[in-house]
């Protein structure tokens, strides 16, 4: 989760059904879900979460699943009193247009390359977009396919109509017939467009300098077209195509897909790949407000990563090539180190196909880099190498041992292990290793910086800092990732290697404290040290947007062993405890001013951020799984609501939405790379998960209600379960969960040793 202060918004909440009004503790169950053609229309509200409770809100994105073309209004967050234009592509998640169309009715001398409009009557869905310009007195509509788009624009005052297209950098031209041009974005990047009126222009004019000239071409900042209509026009239809590659690609993208075809047209096709989409899972009982967030959350998955292939070929900004794609789509636009934890493992089980097509690309885009090292933050316009860690190996890893091996697994291996080995562990960069990273070969651990000490290390981020503990932590289990791909690929000694290293995170335990502790390069705790607050802004001397309450649970590959080090279940469990119930230490507005990414507090946990995503799941591990079941209904219902504020923090494309979407549904994937998912408590009375392979695993809630959010007993496929957890291949099999739900908690289901989960060596599989 990145802490960018840029914020984004929307205006007008989406009226839902009745269904949006229910309060967050009535249960309405019901033997039936609604028809599925209307998943879309009631229960998905992109407006949830569009007012951020810190930094970045959430965007009500106009899309198709994993589509290059999406939209949202700009403006400052829901609260801004006006809309930047009208928006044509987005090239980026939080990004603003990369062109932008402007209808207007006034003075000309009042013309700027992008309107502030006032608005009205705004409706957004997954499929569509409605608002009215009341001042201007226009209405828009907008309709989309998967890279070509067409706005409806109807005015209702008699007057002489403009409408202005704006490329914030780059070219735009007219050739009597169409607009084309193209725009430059980061990594010397371009977007192409091609949009093509139906109703011609009386004439043409180019905006520089807050002067009309007649011309037919703009170039540089802001390049500008005015396309002028007459007093007698009423209503415009612009259909248009976008490209990586080309205007002549865009040209055909928009042929492809939107000639012939009305705006509402456009938005029937595209509300039936929605239907499609959703469909996968069905849920039944349950309250609406829960469904409402669900299938919201479910929405907000399919946003990232984008499928980039335009008629067999994608540019690469990898290596700034177009490539043909061998008739395998291209995706970027994946910041893994949100989305390795819950939102590859959830396409693992909607999209296989699509999953195995997203690791294909990262292996294309690690042979296309200048090193062979597998992306952290593939984007549109390259790897970013932001965050710490390279967790697509644990994307890989998981994939890989739930079956999908439909790309060079060999290559893949080989570049996450350079990734991980060559490059420096410095976060946010791209550089070669270097002594920070022989430090750690030497001595297991990242060294920090004592207080006032001066960083001599050049690839270290000024702002970002070593962040030592949260490297260490993360490279550990980036290693158990290597040595367990490592073993499937026959390896040996890398597997030896690597699953010796993955154990560094105990160089960094305190033994007396119980957390893990920065170590100077001497081999010496840092002191003194608040576990809450050292470290300066995020924390970051030490850790990294998290204070070390939530790093004390970052080992998610070897739970059992931080079970141990802790001290057994009991001392396990109250330190669990503990992080839920220590007090914030100060005071809302100086934590958050030091701490922006860590909302959504409960205690020290933080709903807000991705490394806490697993830690109410751990009491599985330790023998008390009824206490699991009581925080994930507690903390769902109290953080992700069906509202304006409605998610804790930044939901970076699937990050948190994922976790919202496993856990309603009754479990979660704990360790990526381990094929398995340790179980929670089920929002609804069934759930239907229906797999490519054909199968329907459902998880079926008897005495279903809210209240009754405890196991009492479990059965899988009819046997007895007494576990917290089942396998990936139980699941993939098809089948029933059956779960007994309770008011008061049964302590003993699941609670012995020999029922908790597996971690670390995997040995449940063989």
């Amino acid at each position: 989760m990145k802490t960018i202060f840029k914020t984004f918004g929307i205006l007008t909440l989406l009226l839902l059904a009745q269904a949006c009004n229910q309060s967050t503790t009535k249960t309405v169950v019901e033997k039936n879900p609604l028809p599925e053609t209307d998943l879309v229309d009631y229960y998905v509200n992109p407006y949830m979460g569009n007012i951020s409770h810190l930094l970045v809100p959430t965007y009500p994105t106009i899309h198709l699943p994993n589509s290059m073309l999406r939209v949202y209004p700009e403006r400052e967050d829901y609260n801004g009193d006006v809309i930047r234009g009208l928006p044509l592509v987005v090239t980026s998640h939080r990004g603003s247009s990369a062109f932008n169309l402007s209808p207007f009715q006034g003075n000309i001398e009042d013309i700027k390359p992008v309107m502030k409009f006032s608005y009205d009557q705004e409706v957004i869905h997954p499929f569509s977009y409605q608002v009215y310009l009341d001042d201007q007195e226009t209405k828009v509509d907008f309709g989309l396919s998967h890279q070509s788009a067409a706005y409806k624009i109807t005015f209702d005052k008699k007057a002489a109509s403009h409408l202005i297209l704006n490329s914030s950098n780059g070219e735009m031209n007219w050739d009597g017939t169409v607009v084309s041009g193209y725009q430059i974005i980061q990594n010397n990047t371009k977007v192409y467009i091609y949009l093509q009126p139906k109703e011609m222009p009386e004439t043409v004019t180019v905006l520089s300098q807050n002067q009309l000239t007649k011309d037919q071409h703009a170039e540089g900042k802001n390049a500008c077209l005015v396309l002028n209509y007459p007093e007698s026009t009423s209503i415009l239809h612009m259909p248009y195509g976008v490209s990586f590659i080309s205007i002549a690609q865009a040209k055909k993208n928009m042929e492809r897909e939107t000639v012939g075809k009305t705006v509402d047209e456009l938005q029937k096709e595209a509300k039936k790949v929605w239907k499609d989409a959703l469909r996968k899972i069905q849920v039944a009982g349950g309250s609406e407000e829960d469904k409402v967030v669900f299938y919201t959350s479910m929405y907000r998955c399919y946003e990232r990563p984008v499928c980039i292939s335009e008629d067999g070929k994608y540019y690469s900004a990898f290596d700034g090539k177009v490539h043909e794609d061998k008739v395998r789509p291209f995706y970027t636009d994946d910041w893994i180190w949100d989305s390795y934890r819950a939102h590859h493992p959830l396409r693992v089980l909607l999209d296989p196909k699509k999953e195995e097509d997203i690791l294909n690309s990262f292996q294309l885009m690690a042979d296309q880099m200048d090193h062979d090292w597998l992306p952290t933050f593939p984007e549109v316009t390259g790897d970013s190498r932001r965050m710490n860690s390279n967790h697509g190996v644990a994307a890989l890893l998981d994939a890989y041992r739930k079956g999908l091996a439909n790309f060079d697994v060999e290559k893949a291996y080989q570049a996450a292990k350079a990734g991980i080995t060559e490059k420096t562990l410095a976060p946010w960069s791209g550089k070669p290793a270097g002594k920070l990273e022989k430090f750690y070969t030497e001595h297991g651990y990242i060294p920090a910086l004592m207080e006032g000490e001066k960083e001599t290390i050049p690839e270290v981020n000024s702002f970002e800092k070593r962040q030592p503990v949260a490297v260490t932590l993360g490279t550990s289990y980036d290693e158990w990732c290597l040595a367990q791909l490592a073993k499937e690929l026959g390896h040996q000694k890398d597997y030896e290697y690597f699953l010796n290293a993955s154990l560094n995170y105990r160089n960094l335990f305190n033994h007396e404290t119980k957390f893990f502790h920065p170590k100077d390069k001497e081999g010496n705790f840092i002191e003194p040290f608040d576990y809450r607050f050292s470290g300066g802004v995020g924390v970051r001397n030490y850790f990294d947007e998290n204070n070390g309450w939530t790093y004390r649970w970052d080992v998610q590959h070897n739970i059992a062993d931080l079970i141990s080090l802790m001290g057994g279940n009991e001392a396990f469990v109250n330190n669990l405890d503990a992080t839920f119930a220590e007090p914030m230490g100060k005071g809302k507005r100086d934590f958050y001013y030091q701490l922006p990414d860590q909302t959504g507090n409960v205690g020290q946990f933080t709903m807000a951020n991705e490394p806490s995503l697993h830690i109410p799941y751990l009491y599985d591990y330790a023998g008390s799984p009824w206490k699991t079941q009581k925080r994930i209904k507690k903390l769902i219902h109290t953080w992700f609501r069906n509202d304006f504020e409605g998610v804790p923090g930044d939901e970076d494309g699937g990050g948190l939405s994922s976790f919202v979407v496993f856990s309603q549904m009754g479990f979660y994937p704990e360790t990526p790379g381990l094929s398995m998912y340790v179980i929670g408590s089920p929002f609804f009375e069934k759930t239907e998960l229906h797999l490519a392979n054909g199968n329907t695993f459902i998880v079926l809630a008897k005495n279903f209600s809210q209240e009754n959010k405890y196991i009492q007993s479990a059965m899988l496929n009819g046997k007895v379960l007494n576990k917290p957890w089942f396998t990936h291949e139980d699941l993939e099999k098809g089948g029933t969960l059956e779960l007994v739900m309770g008011r008061k908690a049964n302590k003993n289901w699941g609670s012995l040793q020999e029922d908790a989960p597996p971690s670390f060596q995997n040995s449940f599989l063989k």
